[in-house]
């Protein structure tokens, strides 16, 4: 039985600042976090790191987190602080972004997470601005026409595959997971790529790197699509 003195000591239930009902906003920021971001050790603190500061503007606004000091920091062995950092202590929002899937030094042990349906693509979306990529290069078996392709990038091969399960599953697309040098990669092809791009960008207005928006829509209208 709880007695009202035994609650009175224990004080208030911590309050979390991030407001954890799902919108295209939170799932976006997620994808973030899922591809550049981290969860410390001490089960209070989320990292989100970025070398855009508009990427970092965006993750900011979407959580309503404005009032949090950008730092700046190095990667690797790097001595200059070309990084731009965001981080906060929530300890529930970590504990809710661990019953989602992540967890300390998931770059390596993530396996999937865990997204309603209706926001899988905001979540997508935000795993490509942060870690993804679409290039494209000159088809030498037609005049005039580009291979396009949309990847994304991860250490741990189980989430890609798990990546590539539920967007294929939701497009009847197919992709493919290889080796790169020193990561692994999820690609897509041409029309694939086109396909999971117009389910990602579904609607006008949503939080997005404006840049490589604005990049893939230049190289799909090179080819037509």
């Amino acid at each position: 039985m709880i007695h009202w003195t035994d609650m009175a000591k224990r004080g208030p239930r911590p309050k979390g600042r991030v407001d954890t009902t799902w919108r295209p906003e939170l799932a976006y920021a997620v994808g973030l976090i899922t591809a550049d971001g981290s969860l410390s050790i001490n089960g209070r603190h989320i990292n989100f790191t970025s070398k855009d500061i508009d990427l970092i503007h965006t993750f900011q606004k979407c959580l309503h987190l404005e009032d949090i000091k950008i730092g700046k920091k190095s990667r690797g062995r790097e001595q200059e602080k070309k990084y731009y950092q965001v981080q906060f202590g929530d300890v529930l929002f970590y504990k809710w972004l661990e019953d989602c899937g992540l967890t300390p030094h998931k770059s390596l042990t993530i396996q999937s997470v865990e997204i309603p349906p209706t926001y899988f693509f905001d979540f997508v979306r935000g795993v490509w601005d942060g870690d993804g990529t679409i290039t494209y290069s000159k088809d030498t078996r037609w005049k005039n026409s580009y291979m396009v392709s949309i990847g994304f990038t991860s250490g741990s091969k189980d989430f890609l595959f798990w990546l590539q399960r539920e967007i294929n599953k939701r497009l009847a697309t197919t992709g493919s997971v290889t080796k790169s040098t020193r990561v692994l990669q999820l690609r897509y092809a041409k029309k694939d790529s086109h396909q999971l791009f117009d389910a990602m960008f579904y609607t006008d207005s949503l939080p997005s790197l404006e840049r490589k928006f604005a990049k893939a829509q230049k190289i799909f209208k090179m080819n037509g699509l």
